[in-house]
């Protein structure tokens, strides 16, 4: 099962429902935000009692985000991580120091109308020189601090940017097509994520250049130990999102270019398939008119 937003052609309302083999079941919510209101067991509940209604393949998919909903995102929680940061760092303390610390890095990602979903482009920043895709796990979160289920990210990073100074964290990490997550939610009472397999690929002109596997049980840090950080001193009514850190960064030689096809494949949860483009011009239909 997963959990979706999802727009008919004909009709211009998004709605929410769940999917099982393409068979969509509509939610009586009125959005992302309204369900993640309800505590994890109502949510299930709901879920459950949805009766079959359309075919997946009738809709258009939308990012799982919607209302107030904000993405954030966890840094340095792999130790591929924590050496990708040191390499390309004129500051390579600062992360070697923060894998260790007590209190995680966690930084604001994307408001919910930023977001792209599966099949959608993806950008690089035209003033950066060194960008690549990070693949990683993210918790879906209520109201109450309760991790409802699991989506695909894909945290877009300009390393040259950050690289330069850490301080500068908020321009590599916040931009135009930089937040990407699979349109489905899988529910977290049907999946253990403790070992899930990630899998990143970067594709060219049809050819292979990056592949890469990792695991979640390589992550340093506890999920809910990431999301009592998140919500110590701040509230999240409509929910939230928190992806979880990378642990799949290629090498510094390596440059994503414009047209490149990037899939992010996260055991039991989902895949995620983007192409790259080059600057804001091309997420107008984020805003339209």
């Amino acid at each position: 099962m997963h959990i979706v937003r999802y727009r008919r052609h004909a009709d211009p309302r998004p709605r929410v429902a769940v999917v099982n083999d393409g068979i969509l079941s509509t939610l009586p919510v009125a959005g992302m935000f309204e369900l993640l209101q309800h505590r994890k067991e109502d949510i299930e509940r709901i879920c459950a009692a949805a009766t079959p209604d359309g075919l997946l393949s009738e809709v258009r998919p939308l990012a799982p985000v919607d209302g107030a909903m904000e993405v954030w995102a966890s840094g340095v929680t792999y130790l591929r991580s924590r050496d990708a940061r040191v390499e390309e760092s004129a500051l390579k303390s600062v992360y070697e120091l923060v894998y260790d610390a007590e209190r995680p890095e966690l930084f604001f990602k994307s408001p919910a109308w930023r977001v792209v979903v599966d099949g959608e482009p993806v950008g690089i920043r035209s003033d950066s020189v060194l960008n690549v895709p990070e693949p990683e796990l993210a918790l879906v979160v209520n109201r109450f601090e309760e991790i409802v289920g699991y989506v695909v990210c894909n945290d877009m990073s300009s390393r040259s940017v950050e690289g330069e100074n850490p301080l500068y964290l908020p321009q590599a990490k916040t931009y135009a097509g930089a937040c990407a997550l699979s349109s489905g939610i899988r529910p977290a009472w049907e999946v253990d994520p403790s070992d899930l397999a990630i899998r990143l690929t970067v594709a060219r002109e049809g050819a292979l250049i990056w592949d890469g596997t990792t695991s979640t049980s390589q992550i340093r840090r506890p999920f809910t130990e990431l999301t009592a950080y998140l919500f110590h001193s701040e509230n999240h009514p409509h929910g939230v999102v928190l992806s979880t850190g990378t642990g799949l960064v290629p090498e510094l030689d390596f440059r994503l270019h414009a047209g490149d096809l990037i899939t992010v494949t996260i055991q039991e949860v989902g895949e995620l398939r983007n192409q790259v483009v080059v600057g804001k011009d091309h997420f107008g239909f984020l805003t339209p008119p």
